[in-house]
């Protein structure tokens, strides 16, 4: 378990905190690193990526999409941007004029066979996405599954992705395939995690642990107060990881390839609305 700090930035943008580190590749596998941002228009203007997909996750603000292939959308708190950069995209992720956004901002890997895939953007809305309710708790499914509820999203890693809200003195569990790789970031709260009861409270990460070649697992969640957490888990893809700038591949050669292919216009060309 580690804290993420947030640390002020200049400019436009205001604070930044790493949730998962970068560079912890193997660790963290397929989830490459998370940050959790607070800024303002003008700081994430147009830039390129390719290799990877982004999982955006608005927690308060207003904030607006736009990218080379065609996709839009503003999204309000408590809605999901899943971009899937894929073979090339360029995009903007910029907050309405006056208003600051919140946000958690994930890199989660794509495999060497799908890097090149098309680029997809999905607008997930936090109002249409199906909930699991429980006893004091409260569970929105942004992708994957959670007992038994499903939502729809798109992956090319298997992932799940869900936002926990629970009342003081609430509990549920989380399940997971046995093989997946996670971690749990409290947003707001403070409770016990786990087996073994690990206590946490608003910015700890905690790591979910394997399950020990048994083919499923569980996550469980205890509200001390009211709660509120999200979960990542994934399929690790184990290969090798080059990162440059926005551009993440698996070997040197590729990134060189992606700079070349950013310069000739590959990647498409935004239009702002």
């Amino acid at each position: 378990m580690w804290k993420a700090e947030a640390e002020p930035r200049g400019g436009s943008h205001l604070k930044a905190a790493p949730v998962l580190p970068p560079g912890r590749w193997q660790e963290f596998d397929p989830f490459l690193l998370m940050m959790e941002d607070w800024f303002q228009a003008g700081t994430f203007d147009f830039h390129p990526h390719r290799g990877f997909e982004t999982v955006t996750y608005v927690i308060e603000g207003r904030l607006k999409h736009e990218d080379s292939f065609g996709g839009y959308g503003i999204l309000e708190p408590g809605d999901v941007q899943w971009m899937t950069a894929g073979s090339g995209i360029i995009h903007s992720e910029d907050p309405l004029p006056g208003e600051t956004v919140h946000s958690l901002q994930l890199w989660l890997n794509l495999p060497k066979a799908e890097k090149m895939t098309p680029p997809r953007y999905q607008d997930l809305k936090a109002s249409a996405m199906p909930v699991r309710r429980e006893a004091g708790a409260v569970v929105r499914v942004f992708s994957g599954s959670s007992g038994g509820v499903a939502a729809e999203t798109k992956n090319v890693v298997p992932v799940t992705f869900v936002d926990i809200s629970l009342e003081a003195g609430a509990s549920v569990s989380q399940d997971l395939p046995g093989d997946y790789n996670g971690f749990i970031y409290v947003l707001e709260g403070r409770g016990r995690f786990g087996a073994e009861e690990t206590p946490a409270e608003a910015g700890h990460v905690l790591r979910l642990g394997g399950a020990g070649g048994a083919a499923e697992s569980e996550a469980t969640l205890r509200a001390d107060e009211p709660l509120r957490a999200v979960l990542f888990a994934g399929r690790p893809i184990g290969e090798p990881v080059v990162q440059h700038g926005p551009f993440v591949m698996t070997t040197a050669g590729d990134i060189k390839l992606a700079i070349e292919d950013y310069h000739a216009g590959k990647f498409g060309r935004p239009k702002r609305r």
